[in-house]
């Protein structure tokens, strides 16, 4: 297809999303005529991502000065090459079409070799008044990847403290959507920051998130003004139900009525906070991104993860059968224990790993490396209003869950992308199944990854958290109001 023979060949009812060009400009007889055609196939919101070659690079300046210069060297050109780009003229040349440029990332290779070109060349650069810094930093890039917008929007500014990190919720909940959010080219993100984050514009939109916080009496109220005097939107994420900690108990307690929104992972949580802020998104758990396959290496041995906080009273019923299983099948079952040493004290076989409590990206690997996962969950209030991140974990890592209904059955296809049981015998006969006909793990496991790729991956949430997080600037006054009617007893600052 040739995109500089006339408009779009294709159109997108509501306008193209983002429109990527990756090395291809620098090959078009007019690439500003290409850029004003594809202009018009654009959403307002929507973004362009260049990549284009910088004519300053160093090593160009090089083989020019020593007369070596070739169309080809090193692979890094061809031939096809139509036109050149600086930074300077690159700008230019985007800002003459009426596109707003969010931001320009060089791509420097051999950052050494650069730096010591421009100080070889110093007094050269003194002699014909260039400034040898200025120049060091345009010559190291070997390309430019710019940003660029149709329209501009105000720039939201999303910031979050963050209670230090167990069991990965602290990368799931607050980490990996701040990423993801900073993504837009409107929006910048703060991870734990002093609350003068900068401002971009008086009425830009400013959202304050607390992970879990435990706001109670005068230390709570005094953290609740703070954050309003510098005009923030604050949003508390919670994703456990609230009645089970003691801390979250009293009449002084302001983790939810002081705050403008809640933001959770599921529907029931939601349900349960909704009686103490009407204003409730759910967000549910997601993968940021797939990682490597790295199990099903030899189908007569399969390896059972186990890794969870605080679930002694889900498992201990399971343990006579996990044991009774293993002595059945010796080596061709393995157990994998992250955290929890009592379950692994519990098992009675040699083929057993112990792993104490990890960072998340550890955690991640060693389910990776597993087969089959366990996700035990009593039917009790508290467990109901739990999320499903166990299943969504194992189908990244293309490993099969072995769960119960409580929670998971409203995720997992039974048989399809999973195995559900709902006591000790179901547990035993399902999971002696997979060890005898490990293609039938395999089948499940890959079905559980291609759900999670097609439906739970973090890009997909993006657009409703920023459209959300706009949404409750746009009504402050209202939710405001709203607080503030919620906390009349709160104490009076000092």
């Amino acid at each position: 297809m040739d995109i500089e023979s006339g408009p779009v060949p294709f159109l997108v009812p509501d306008g193209i999303d983002c429109i990527v060009y990756g090395d291809v400009l620098e090959h078009m007889r007019d690439p500003w005529a290409v850029l004003r055609a594809h202009m018009d196939a654009l959403a307002d919101a929507g973004t362009i991502l260049i990549c284009v070659p910088n004519v300053e690079h160093w090593s160009f300046t090089d083989r020019l000065l020593r007369g070596t210069w070739e169309y080809e060297p090193e692979g890094l050109l061809d031939a096809t090459h139509l036109r050149w780009f600086t930074e300077q003229t690159m700008r230019r040349g985007l800002e003459a079409l009426g596109l707003t440029v969010c931001d320009v990332s060089p791509r420097i290779f051999g950052a050494e070799k650069a730096a010591a070109f421009a100080v070889a060349l110093a007094p050269a650069l003194a002699a014909i008044g260039v400034d040898a810094d200025d120049y060091a930093r345009r010559a190291a890039p070997l390309q430019y990847v710019w940003r660029v917008c149709k329209q501009p929007q105000p720039v939201l500014t999303v910031a979050a403290s963050m209670l230090a990190p167990v069991g990965g919720v602290s990368d799931v909940r607050i980490v990996d959507p701040l990423v993801a959010l900073a993504s837009d080219p409107w929006v910048r993100t703060h991870l734990m920051p002093d609350r003068e984050v900068a401002r971009h514009g008086a009425d830009d939109p400013r959202i304050f998130i607390l992970h879990r916080p435990a706001l109670i009496g005068q230390e709570g109220a005094d953290t609740i003004r703070a954050l309003l005097a510098d005009d923030w939107l604050i949003v508390t994420e919670f994703d456990d139900h609230p009645d089970f900690f003691q801390v979250m108990q009293g009449e002084h307690q302001y983790a939810f009525r002081g705050v403008h929104a809640v933001q959770t992972s599921t529907p029931a949580l939601a349900a349960v906070l909704r009686m103490r802020n009407p204003e409730v998104a759910v967000f549910p758990n997601t993968i940021r991104a797939l990682p490597d396959v790295n199990n099903f290496a030899d189908p007569n041995r399969l390896t059972l993860f186990f890794g969870a906080l605080n679930r002694e009273q889900d498992w201990a019923p399971l343990m006579p059968t996990l044991n009774a299983v293993a002595a059945t099948v010796g080596d061709r079952l393995h157990f994998s224990v992250v955290h929890d040493a009592a379950f692994f004290a519990a098992l009675e076989t040699p083929h057993k790993r112990f792993t104490p409590t990890c960072d998340y990206d550890t955690y991640m690997q060693l389910l990776g490396q597993s087969e089959m996962s366990l996700m035990p969950l009593n039917d009790t209030a508290f467990n109901r209003t739990k999320s499903d991140l166990k299943f969504i974990e194992a189908g990244a890592c293309r490993v099969v869950p072995l769960a119960s209904p409580v929670v998971y059955a409203d995720s997992v296809e039974d048989g399809r992308t999973g195995l559900l049981f709902a006591d000790p015998e179901e547990l035993r006969t399902r999971l002696l199944r997979l060890i005898a006909t490990p293609e039938l793990a395999l089948g499940i496991a890959g079905a559980a990854r291609a759900y999670v790729a097609g439906q739970r991956m973090l890009a997909y949430q993006m657009a409703p958290r920023i459209a959300w997080y706009r949404s409750l600037w746009e009504r402050r006054i209202e939710l405001g109001e709203a607080l503030l009617a919620r906390v009349r007893e709160m104490p009076p600052a000092p």
